[in-house]
Parts: structure tokens; C-alpha cells; sequence
């Protein structure tokens, strides 16, 4: 008989980097977790639904640049409730995906709740993102998303040129990195980041939505780095325009304009 799954239990959970706090989506469906105060996950029945735009907005860049029916090799370094990697294995049964998690309970707690893609189909390893990227062969990657968090800040070790050095090294040749950047109107971090990735990469670009671009709100910037060209392609421009959150990508000249900031190293 197969076994049946637990209801997930909203409340507080604690876990070993603080307090997860799960509850129901009345709007959207689904649930919300956060994690010590900040929005960490949302899971909606349909692992096809992401409700968080930035994830759409890495889809979308993905989908554009390997088709729907690729069969990837993607390594998630942040994984929280595993959103993406849910969406991903539903839509491209073929990919086989890691996901790297430093809080082992929130770890158990995510596989004992979401209805979550099996090895092969999807690992969840616990460790610290950057220690287990060190240990991964080269070339062995097509995509790596970096989408980890304390707080709303992501780890400064996950954002440094010697830890995006260890991304190139890792990713396959054409193979794609994207960064969820979290950051607030003065954009200081994101133009950093995104220098930091010129500085080790060929080609830079951006996604985000107008005002976050403008500096009128805090947010996420979705920062996509690779050693040949980001096009911004009419499909992939029609389907961020398109979002319920229409956003849009700089490419080429106008990335690397963005990308006023000082390189961020692990000795500064």
C-alpha cells in the first residue's frame, strides 16, 4: 500500500538556523514559508506554479536558452522548500538536479511535507553552498543557481569573485549561472555582484522589473552570467513582459553600465 504523505503543519518549526514558519496561502493556494522573518519558499499544489517572480524570471531565462525538453544537469545552491527544482523536474522529467542546503531539519522538514522529485531527479545534500561547490568536479554542471539567504542578505562568501571562479570552473562549457540578487533602492549590492560576475564571466545580464531596475523599491534582480552570449531574444523578451510581474533584461553594454560597483573578494 503506498504510503501516505503527512499533512504539511503550519505553525513554527524550529529548525537549525533559527525558526521556519509555514502557513497557508489564501490567495495564491499553496503555502508560505519563512525563515527567521523573511519570505524563503512558496509550494503550490501545481509544482508547474512559481509564485515567486524572480523564480519565473530564471525560468524564463532557462527555457529560452535550452528549450523545454532539454535534459540538464542544474546545481541549487540555497534550497529552502525547493520550489524551482520541483518546477524544473516536473517540466523537464530528464534533468537531473542537486540541491544544496545548509539547515539539514529544514531539509527533513521540506521532504517530509512537498511532494518533492526523488534521487536521481532531485538530491537535497545539507552543507554549506560554497564548501560542497569546491568538492564538484569541473565542467560538470549546465546551470547553477545561487538562491540562498540569511535573513534577506545572501552569505557575502556566496557573492565574492573567488566563489564565482568556483561557479566557471564547475559549469559545463555553455552552461549558465543565475543569481538571485536581493537588494534595496540604492542597488549597491546588485551592481557589486553583477561586477564581480563581469570580472569572471564573458557576458552579464539583469532581469528585473522596471522599478526595481530604477531603484524605487527592495527587491530581487536575477543576475545571469555565462561564457558565450545572453541574447535577449524576442521570446524570451515577449515572455518576461508577459508575467503577472513584467519585468525586463539588460544585455551586452547596458549590463555592464549597471555593473558600476567595486569587485567583491574574499579578503576585502
Amino acid at each position: 500500500m503506498a504510503r501516505t504523505r503527512p499533512e504539511p503543519v503550519a505553525g513554527r518549526h524550529s529548525i537549525d538556523t533559527g525558526v521556519a514558519e509555514l502557513s497557508r496561502d489564501p490567495i495564491a493556494g499553496g503555502w508560505l514559508l519563512t525563515i527567521n522573518g523573511a519570505q524563503s519558499s512558496h509550494i503550490h499544489p501545481d509544482p508547474t506554479v512559481l509564485d515567486f517572480e524572480y523564480m519565473r524570471q530564471m525560468a524564463a531565462v532557462m527555457a529560452d536558452r535550452y528549450g523545454a525538453d532539454a535534459s540538464l544537469r542544474v546545481l541549487h545552491l540555497g534550497a529552502a522548500a525547493c520550489a524551482l527544482p520541483r518546477y524544473l523536474a516536473d517540466r523537464q522529467h530528464a534533468t537531473r538536479q542537486v540541491a544544496v542546503e545548509i539547515d539539514a531539519e529544514l531539509a527533513r522538514l521540506a521532504r517530509e511535507w512537498f511532494d518533492l522529485p526523488r534521487a536521481p531527479r532531485l538530491r537535497i545534500r545539507v552543507g554549506d553552498g560554497r564548501e560542497v561547490l569546491t568538492t564538484l568536479t569541473e565542467h560538470t554542471r549546465d546551470v547553477i543557481v545561487r538562491d540562498a539567504f540569511a535573513a534577506a542578505r545572501t552569505p557575502r562568501h556566496l557573492t565574492t569573485v573567488e566563489f564565482t571562479e568556483q561557479v566557471r570552473r564547475v559549469l559545463a562549457p555553455g552552461g549558465l549561472y543565475l543569481a538571485n540578487c536581493g537588494d534595496g533602492r540604492d542597488l549597491t549590492l546588485a551592481r557589486a555582484e553583477v561586477a564581480t560576475a563581469a570580472a569572471v564571466f564573458q557576458d552579464v545580464a539583469l532581469v528585473a522589473d522596471a522599478a526595481m531596475l530604477k531603484g524605487r523599491r527592495t527587491g530581487n534582480i536575477v543576475l545571469v552570467a555565462a561564457d558565450s552570449p545572453i541574447d535577449d531574444t524576442p521570446e524570451l523578451i515577449r515572455a518576461l513582459l508577459s508575467d503577472p510581474q513584467p519585468a525586463k533584461i539588460l544585455t551586452g553594454r547596458r549590463a555592464r553600465e549597471f555593473a558600476s560597483g567595486a569587485i567583491i573578494r574574499d579578503d576585502h
